[in-house]
């Protein structure tokens, strides 16, 4: 209670009745995979273009790219990407020349090595300011030697250099002092697609600035031959932000789709295929807030032994798995690719639920920028596959290349429907989130009606969008928190009991229209 020591009038604010629940974001994919070049910590991604700024161009043994132009070609809007590469990839950095800067690249790989820096006085002639002009090349490592070049032949070969380059990056009037807000640290980091500077004890500028020297980062490597299981989960036990792969996910709350294409891709240990789905239904399973979409190899054009029970899948109701592969236009080659369809199907999930709701089956649905599919599927092999809830991609004349299935990886049928998984996984995460001021409140009567109302209030919201049954609130949830959902023993132990029920909608998989002669006269009814 406030406390009041003087006569006089006193104004209070106070708390009453419920507090919002605001809806979780459910459209953020998670990509699992190589590129060409970038970080290995995830970033988020909101454009296929800002994805290739960071992370490169297509690589002939990856699918991750296809995968992220897939996602955006078909309405996603937002991604993290988390980079992987093989085992004993090492860091290009800068050479001595460069002290007292540290610069290195901002993720392993040879791509590093085409990396160069060139150093310059600061366009407003200061000398206590410095240039820095970052250069990458994406397809061949440029020849930086200036021995016996003159200062015009210098910038010549430069100009053309830069030309040259696939990526340029221009930090200018950069400086050495800790205290400015041009600190050479403050302008690059984070905000450099291709470097990184280590912060060192000199403040010095480089020796020799005024020779407009440059020169190439070096000792950058791929690592081993092929991609494996561990590269792809990363370190557990890794740091805080030091964590990579599939293990990085554990730290971005935001994700909700999980993608990880490049298991089929040709420097994948197969060996460790399985295991590594496996991991990536797990991490669903675990943490109960994300849904993952699963491949099946290419080639399997047997239906007769594709199954849940068939390598590398399994049952599982946070998965859903989609057959068969996809054909898209390669711009490497100018030639079509096949490509696994998880990422145009994950764009396809954000569509739908930014288009319709969380609570729409992502089927029935245009897979844009799929040119052929790698099997063209018939309704009698739908008909073996759907029971086996292996979600079919087919071609249909006249109308395109559509998702024609909506089932989960789970035979249990209260989970048979990827929006009914989704669905829950949204309201889940939305009233845990939307609750969190509940904890430490006092246990009683009052607390309990609050949450009452508040959970009423969102999922009044969720039927009103058409995710629920029912013709009113009451048909379609109800919400008890009382003496009647908890003990006395519960109230003494801290614990606050809420029990939701809801009646999802179910998509009208099977539309049958029954038809008959009819010769006139009365309505005929059943």
């Amino acid at each position: 209670m406030p406390e009041y020591l003087s006569p006089g009038v006193y104004v209070e604010e106070i708390e009453i009745g419920s507090k919002p629940i605001e809806g979780v974001s459910t459209s953020t994919a998670g990509f699992i995979g190589m590129t060409e070049r970038g970080p290995l910590s995830p970033r988020l991604i909101t454009s296929f273009s800002q994805f290739s700024r960071l992370y490169g161009g297509y690589l002939s043994d990856s699918f991750t790219t296809y995968a992220v132009e897939g996602f955006f070609a078909n309405g996603g809007q937002r991604c993290f990407i988390a980079r992987v590469v093989k085992d004993g990839a090492d860091v290009a950095s800068s050479p001595d020349e460069l002290s007292p800067l540290e610069i290195k690249a901002i993720g392993p790989g040879q791509w590093g090595n085409r990396i160069a820096v060139r150093v310059e006085d600061a366009s407003s002639g200061d000398s206590n300011l410095f240039k820095l002009v970052v250069a990458y090349w994406s397809d061949t490592q440029p020849d930086l030697n200036e021995e016996g070049e003159n200062e015009e032949e210098k910038k010549k070969k430069f100009r053309a250099l830069l030309e040259s380059a696939s990526l340029v990056e221009l930090f200018d009037n950069l400086s050495t002092d800790q205290t400015s807000p041009d600190h050479y640290l403050k302008k690059v980091n984070g905000i450099s697609n291709l470097i990184e500077i280590t912060e060192t004890t000199s403040t010095d500028r480089p020796s020799n600035t005024s020779g407009k020297f440059m020169v190439s980062l070096n000792g950058g490597s791929d690592g081993a031959a092929n991609l494996t299981r561990d590269d792809m989960r990363g370190d557990p036990s890794a740091a805080p932000g030091a964590k990579t792969g599939l293990t990085a996910f554990t730290e971005i709350d935001e994700v909700s789709i999980l993608c990880a294409p490049d298991i089929y891709s040709s420097s994948f240990d197969i060996s460790g295929r399985q295991s590594f789905v496996d991991d990536i239904l797990t991490h669903c399973e675990t943490l109960k807030d994300r849904f993952a979409i699963i491949d099946v190899p290419s080639g399997t054009s047997d239906i007769s032994s594709l199954s849940l029970s068939t390598s590398p899948l399994r049952q599982s109701k946070y998965g859903a798995v989609y057959y068969p592969w996809i054909k898209v236009y390669d711009p490497l080659t100018k030639r079509k690719k096949l490509i696994p369809p998880s990422g145009h199907i994950a764009g396809i999930y954000a569509r739908t639920d930014n288009q319709r709701g969380v609570h729409k089956a992502p089927a029935n649905e245009t897979v844009r920028g799929a040119i052929e599919v790698e099997f063209p599927i018939t309704k009698g092999e739908q008909d073996i596959l759907n029971p086996r809830n292996i979600n079919c991609i087919r071609s249909f004349p006249g109308r395109g290349i559509l998702v024609w299935g909506a089932r989960t990886m789970s035979l249990d049928s209260l989970w048979k429907y990827i929006n009914v998984r989704r669905l829950f996984i949204y309201l889940e995460e939305s009233i845990e989130e939307g609750t969190q001021w509940v904890v430490f409140e006092p246990n009683n009567e009052k607390l309990w009606g609050r949450v009452r109302a508040s959970i009423t209030e969102f999922l009044t919201r969720v039927w009103r969008d058409g995710a629920l049954m029912g013709t009113k609130p009451e048909e379609a949830f109800f919400v008890r928190c009382d003496r009647t959902t908890m003990t006395q023993d519960d109230i003494d132990n801290g614990r606050l009991v809420c029990v939701i029920g809801v009646a999802p909608v179910k998509p009208a998989e099977f539309v049958i229209f029954r038809i008959a002669q009819w010769t006139g006269g009365s309505e005929v009814t059943e």
